[in-house]
């Protein structure tokens, strides 16, 4: 990570030491936990990242909440069991550390920095508290100076988390990433430097470098800062000295000359090398990536970038990773993004919390835009131990903190300081938003202020949708013109939108619009028609965003299913993960997927839904919808036409999907037709009836890992007849075995009601599918390992596996 580089120079200028394995884990209170003479010799051994609660068991006590849901309408309040996903995060647990230091090393400055504590963090040295950050989702940073010191030194940290302290699973434990680094006493600050580009012309821009220094005054400081452009090779540097008695903090500026500009199509990074100099010696080199763009938020053309229109296909993500939790995983970010990115998605809203490091330095790489969000609560109570007993002592530093850590990526183009905030409906609620959006202005004046409001006509009454520079509105689609009207000089978008629901491969008919129906099944159709009561499908907002292109774009609710908010099913139980998703908890795609992705790419897509097996339902009406960009479909039922279908710009429930109703089910072949503008045929897709399962298919994402115990592969098992079609009814439970240096993070079958465990060596497929998540294992030596897959009535199957020193 850039800003974070060992450097070799032959003496210490600036390490850094991840640390990872060697963790000592304790569950429950443990009086003296942070003792250097403390017996640990019980304590488990883990690996950092840790979430404690992710292997269970699920259970409908775990955190059951005793509330009324406001924002969803609720009156009267009731147990809600899966909220928080079923799992035992609640409670109290220790973690501890030992690391070395040399003489060098501890003659100078020593930190620890965390990347995030779940939650109410506590942290020794040897034995001495030396800080403590509440906010689980925070990075923060202690100094160790004084305190460690050469040799063997003890870092423990004790953790809690509270019950009702979330409306989402939020994980447990030292859930993200933990450096130990050593500096000269000379060094720059912890995020110490901050990167601008003021103006960008075609053929130049202009770079601003804003560098903090700590451990001396200006005398003798001298700070030389060279730019690195996207290849590696320098292209402007600077330099300047610091004056005796006066704070050695440097303000540069260079130009760049021919710049490459940052894009979701050219997502160039440029690096800006600071390296420090006291008494003419080197003592510390920095490194800041950054990237060259001009975006602009215009109130009625929309969102630009580099003077391009931009919309925003956007998608809010909660942080769990599925079936291996909150503890962040590269690998499996990487999965996330590559899966949106090829649905057409380009813009993220990190919901509802500051995310991982890790994700904002894809998006740079990737070209992904994100709105970093702070909150989800301010003062007022959402849950009975949220961030509103935190907010008065630390929402400002938790903020700062937040914009200090990422104000260099590129990817970030707006700061949003709340979401559903209960402060829209008081009178004094714009106070807080301009307190807030003040603390974003002084810490970055270069981007825009965000927030997202569900209560809209409150928030505008009282003045606080006012304070923030962009507004953005969850779920008003029928609203967005009103709103244009009544504040023409406002930017606006759909911050949070659709809330469409769906089992994957789940159909019920007929398919029709649905608001918090529920089912025995505890499932819900996967026709794209299901909302809760505040949400609509896909369609509703398509339609809004094309007629108003004064709406910026969207960020649909969500992205991926997550662990807790199983909604409709908020109080029945088993229902433990969200339905929300375009993508389902296991990383397979449902309908959905497909339908933005023929809105949202110019990719050829031609979808059919439902699967086309039937037992039993001979000569019944099975409607038949098809998700596609073309704008012309004929469909076929074994041969025989069916009629075709044009889409119709008058009518939303065949704008953006062509519906066949009046299908009477037959086994057999189920052919969809596309005609391009000429009227010849150019794209077909056939749904067959699948029969008996017959075998395994097993496709792995990849088969080359890196033996660091953080590589990662993720292998899709298909459950196919003897033709090779998936079986969509096939349930049965698949036994996992390696053999060799891998192991099974996590499976999961994409259900959200099932309550088997993630972290097994089997798995029960759901709907003739599910996903086994493999990881490398540290310190281990490579070679090739083989996966096998099988159950007794479908048979087996292997993949192939190369563990070394590379991915």
């Amino acid at each position: 990570m850039i800003g974070y580089r060992t450097i070799d120079r032959g003496y210490v200028v600036r390490t850094v030491r991840m640390l990872k394995d060697g963790w000592e884990f304790h569950r429950g209170e443990c009086p003296g936990g942070e003792s250097p003479d403390l017996d640990t010799s019980a304590w488990e051994s883990v690996r950092v990242p840790h979430d404690w609660a992710i292997a269970g068991p699920f259970d409908e006590e775990n955190d059951a909440q005793f509330t009324s849901i406001e924002a969803d309408g609720e009156t009267r309040k009731r147990s809600h069991t899966g909220r928080t996903g079923g799992l035992p995060h609640v409670g109290s647990a220790w973690y501890r550390r030992s690391f070395e230091l040399s003489e060098e090393e501890a003659s100078g400055a020593v930190r620890v920095e965390f990347d995030g504590v779940m939650s109410n963090g506590r942290v020794f040295c040897n034995g001495v508290f030396v800080g403590e950050w509440p906010y689980g989702y925070a990075s923060f940073a202690f100094d160790l100076t004084g305190n460690a010191g050469v040799g063997k030194n003890l870092l423990a940290v004790s953790v809690e988390n509270r019950p009702s302290a979330s409306r989402w699973y939020p994980g447990a434990g030292i859930y993200r990433n933990v450096r130990i680094v050593t500096l000269d006493p000379v060094h720059v600050a912890h995020w110490g430097a901050r990167v601008t580009s003021p103006e960008i012309t075609g053929d130049s821009a202009t770079v601003r470098v804003v560098t903090k220094v700590s451990g001396a005054d200006g005398a003798g400081i001298t700070l030389e800062t060279v730019i690195l452009d996207p290849a590696g090779n320098p292209v402007a540097e600077t330099r300047s000295s610091g004056r005796p008695g006066e704070t050695p903090d440097f303000d540069q500026t260079v130009a760049v000359p021919n710049p490459s500009l940052w894009s979701p199509h050219t997502p160039a990074l440029y690096t800006a090398v600071s390296t420090l100099f006291a008494g003419g010696r080197e003592t510390d080199r920095y490194e800041t990536r950054f990237g060259l763009r001009s975006p602009v938020f215009d109130p009625w053309k929309g969102f630009s970038l580099n003077g391009e229109t931009v919309k925003l296909n956007g998608v809010c993500m909660h942080h769990d990773l599925g079936p291996i939790g909150t503890a962040v995983n590269t690998d499996a970010l990487r999965r996330q993004l590559v899966n949106l990115r090829e649905m057409g998605c380009n813009a993220i809203r990190t919901s509802h919390n500051p995310p991982a490091p890790e994700l904002l330095d894809l998006c740079d790489e990737m070209g992904f835009l994100v709105i970093d969000e702070a909150f989800d609560e301010w003062r007022i109570a959402k849950v009975d131990n949220g961030y509103h007993r935190l907010f008065d002592v630390w929402a400002e530093r938790d903020l700062r903190a937040m914009i200090r850590r990422d104000a260099n990526h590129p990817c970030v183009i707006m700061w949003s300081i709340g979401n559903e905030i209960q402060e829209q409906g008081r009178s004094d609620g714009h106070e807080t938003a301009r307190f807030l959006a003040g603390i974003c202005r002084d810490e970055d004046p270069t981007r825009p202020t965000t927030a997202g409001f569900n209560n809209s006509e409150g928030a505008i009454v009282n003045g606080l949708a006012a304070e923030v520079d962009v507004p953005g509105w969850n779920y008003k689609p029928h609203r967005y013109l009103c709103y244009k009207q009544e504040h023409p000089e406002w930017p606006m978008y759909g911050s949070e939108t659709e809330s469409c629901v769906s089992s994957r491969d789940e159909y019920y008919f007929p398919p029709e619009e649905e608001r918090d129906v529920t089912r025995d099944t505890l499932q819900v159709s996967s026709y794209d028609l299901s909302a809760p009561s505040w949400g609509y499908s896909p369609d509703v907002e398509f339609r809004a965003q094309d007629e108003y292109p004064f709406i910026m774009g969207e960020f649909v609710w969500t992205g991926w299913d997550y662990l807790g908010e199983p909604t409709p099913y908020k109080v029945e139980w088993p229902s433990r993960s969200s339905y929300f998703g375009i993508v389902d908890l296991a990383g397979i795609p449902k309908d959905r997927y497909f339908l933005y992705r023929s809105k949202w790419t110019e990719s050829p897509v031609l979808h059919l839904l439902p699967h086309w097996t039937w037992p039993g339902m001979e000569g019944e009406q099975i409607p038949v919808h098809c998700y596609t960009n073309f704008e012309r479909v004929e469909l076929f039922l074994n041969g025989v036409s069916l009629g075709t279908r044009r889409k119709e710009v008058n009518s939303l429930t065949e704008r953006y999907r062509l519906i066949w109703n009046d299908v009477r089910y037959e086994p057999g072949e189920l052919k969809a037709v596309a005609f391009g503008p000429d009227g010849h045929a150019a794209l077909e897709t056939t749904v067959w009836t699948a029969g008996l399962p017959a075998r395994i298919e097993l496709i792995a994402d990849r088969t080359k890992l890196a033996a660091d115990g953080d590589s990662m592969a993720f292998v899709e098992l298909r459950i196919v007849d003897s033709l090779g079609t998936v079986c969509p009814n096939a349930g049965e439970k698949i036994d996992f075995r390696i053999s060799g240096p891998l192991e099974i993070a996590g499976v999961c079958s994409g259900d959200p009601t099932s309550l088997d465990p993630f972290g097994v060596s089997w798995c029960r497929a759901f709907h003739g599918k599910c996903v086994v998540y493999l990881r490398s294992i540290a310190g281990t030596p490579g070679g090739v390992v083989l996966l096998e897959a099988a159950s007794p009535s479908v048979g087996g199957a292997s993949c192939m596996f190369e563990v070394g020193d590379q991915g």
